[in-house]
């Protein structure tokens, strides 16, 4: 019985130190450019899939958000740097439309601001 309690503990410091520590590996995708004009599909179950999004600086992107997750915690998507802060729907496709003017790293997140993701924008 000991034995079983030290194999449990030590699995359980052992995940502990992945989860915290461990180098997990982020999704990015570019946005698809056509014309004057960059879009891209945004996931959203337990994260946002892909976490970092990639768009062109001053092209008007247009990010489609399809929430998947019911926790309430994503039921929102705040861009802080970009004054957004929209609610999402259960499982439609939801356009939010940006105009990336400046180079650099956004963050955004959930309305809890618990869950994150980033626009690198180039």
């Amino acid at each position: 019985m000991h034995f079983l309690i030290t194999i449990l503990g030590l699995a359980m410091i052992t995940f502990i130190i992945w989860w915290f520590f461990g180098k997990h590996e982020v999704s990015q995708q570019e946005a698809v450019v056509r014309g004057n004009h960059q879009e891209i599909q945004v996931s959203v179950d337990g994260g946002y899939i892909p976490q970092t999004i990639v768009l062109k600086k001053g092209i008007p992107a247009t990010l489609v958000f399809h929430r998947k997750d019911p926790s309430s915690c994503l039921d929102q998507v705040v861009f802080s740097d970009f004054g957004i802060h929209e609610d999402l729907p259960m499982k439609k496709d939801f356009p939010i439309t940006i105009t990336p003017a400046e180079v650099g790293e956004f963050g955004f997140a959930c309305g809890m601001n618990m869950i994150h993701g980033k626009l690198i924008v180039k």
